[in-house]
Order: structure tokens, then C-alpha cells, then sequence
């Protein structure tokens, strides 16, 4: 697929408008008989309905533009994980998918020492004060290793670590105030590290190697575009790497894990 080959699902949205309009639309939208929730993002539509309803608003409004990145081949897409804002994986993570080791093998070189590796219940989590959490399941060729609250596997020298003596490495990490990264490490070398709000933002010793996955998902990797559904999209690119999609049922507990005791993550 060439950069020719589509036109970006383009979105716009506005911005402007004070909390107490926000809570005037969401009532105004329930009223009309629209499903809103309490929280999130309003959708466009409605938006759009509102500001048309009341053009005194729409004077206040600032519209722009990002791409929505959606699945233009077969494969993973970013509709595969519309569960994961809702998930219990939380507002800061980082999955780590690993091609040639074993689970214990995967949380040693994530740091976490013998008498660290257990099983991983519901209960347990990653805090300040406590040890970080981190489990790990085999799926198909793959490792996946999910940091609670971490982002070690984010780090370009654990990405070298997980990946040398001829294997791989996948990191998503999503980040609730800092920025998200994608990225793909081999055989010891970070390949690109990609921004996915903002694709056009990656480095690495062959920054442009998973572009050919950024144009399936509808983005072109040219372009300087803001992507209103980064993580969806990152996680589809991880995707479209290994051929993992994670789905809610990859979370369960009890797993098998490490508690790293006094972990800086």
C-alpha cells in the first residue's frame, strides 16, 4: 500500500468551550434523546448538533482536525481494542510483546530476581510505596508482558536486553500526561520508536521498518498528523507485528508474575 493509496479517515473537533457549556450539551444531548455518557470525549455528532442548535457557542468554538486511524487491510485494527479505555489495565502501562524467551526468562530481564517470580492475583498491584507488578502469559510464539503502572519495557536498553541473541520486542506504552510510544527492537537493536499521536515523530536505526503497517491502519507515515485514537493504534501496530491482538480475557488473573519489591518504575 502506497501513501496514494487512501486519503486519511479525517475528524474534526472543537475546542473552546468552557466546562459549564460541556455540562449544558451533555443535558441538552439527553434531552434530545441522545446516548451521552457522564464522562469521556463527546461524540461529533453530537457536538455538531449542539453548536448548530445554539450558534451563539459556535462563535467560541476552535475546530481542528486529527486522523482516526482504522484497519484499511485485514488484520489487527484499532476497533479490536475499543475495550481497553474501559479496561483495568489502567491510565498508565506498557505491554511488551517478546519472540524468543520463555516467561521467567522475560521477567529476569525486566528485572525482577527469582524469589520476585510468583503467581500474580487480582489483588495485586503496582504502588509507590510497594513492589511494581508485572505479569506474563505465552501466547503462540510470544511472550506478553504487561507492567502495572511501569513503563520498563519502554526503555531503549531493556528493549535491547529483550530482544538480543537473534530475537524481538514490541512495547506499547501509554502514559495518562506523558507521551505514548511504539516501539521494535532486534536482535540487541532498537529498530524506530514511534510516537502514535504523532507518527511522523520516530527515530531509530531504520525509523521508516514498520511504516508499510502505519499506511494499513490508515495513517501516512509523511504527514503531520495528530491521531485522535493513539493507543488503539499502537496496540494494532503490535499487532501487525507479531500477530498478537490482546483481548480482555489475555488480563485474567491469576497469572504468572513478578512483584519487584522497591521498584523506581
Amino acid at each position: 500500500m502506497s501513501d496514494a493509496d487512501f486519503a486519511p479517515l479525517r475528524v474534526t473537533y472543537r475546542e473552546g468551550l468552557s466546562r459549564d457549556t460541556s455540562l449544558r450539551m451533555r443535558e441538552w444531548a439527553k434531552a434530545k434523546g441522545y446516548a451521552v455518557s457522564e464522562r469521556g470525549r463527546v461524540a461529533p455528532e453530537i457536538i455538531d448538533a449542539f453548536l448548530a442548535a445554539h450558534p451563539e457557542v459556535y462563535e467560541q468554538a476552535r475546530t481542528f482536525e486529527m486522523v482516526h486511524a482504522t484497519a484499511r487491510t485485514p488484520g489487527p485494527s484499532p476497533e479490536d481494542y475499543a475495550w481497553e479505555g474501559n479496561s483495568q489495565l489502567g491510565d498508565v502501562y506498557t505491554i511488551v510483546f517478546v519472540r524468543g524467551l520463555d516467561e521467567h526468562e522475560v521477567l529476569r530481564r525486566l528485572g525482577a530476581a527469582d524469589e520476585d517470580i510468583r503467581l500474580i492475583e487480582d489483588w495485586d498491584y503496582s504502588y509507590p510505596e510497594g513492589p511494581q507488578i508485572i505479569t506474563v502469559r505465552r501466547i503462540g510464539d510470544w511472550s506478553i508482558a504487561i507492567e502495572d503502572c511501569g513503563w520498563r519495557g519502554a526503555r531503549r536498553e531493556v528493549l535491547g536486553a529483550l530482544s538480543r541473541d537473534g530475537g524481538e520486542a514490541v512495547t506499547v506504552h501509554r502514559h495518562d500526561y506523558a507521551q505514548h510510544h511504539v516501539a521494535y527492537a532486534v536482535d540487541g537493536q532498537l529498530i524506530t520508536d514511534i510516537n502514535p499521536g504523532f507518527p511522523v515523530d520516530r527515530w531509530g536505526a531504520d525509523r521508516d521498518r514498520l511504516n508499510r503497517h502505519l499506511r494499513e491502519l490508515g495513517i501516512d507515515p509523511a504527514a503531520e498528523d495528530s491521531i485522535d485514537n493513539p493507543i488503539p493504534e499502537g496496540l494494532a501496530l503490535a499487532g501487525r507485528v507479531t500477530g498478537i491482538t490482546i483481548i480482555p480475557g489475555h488480563l485474567h488473573r491469576p497469572v504468572l508474575g513478578a512483584a519487584i519489591p522497591g521498584a523506581s518504575f
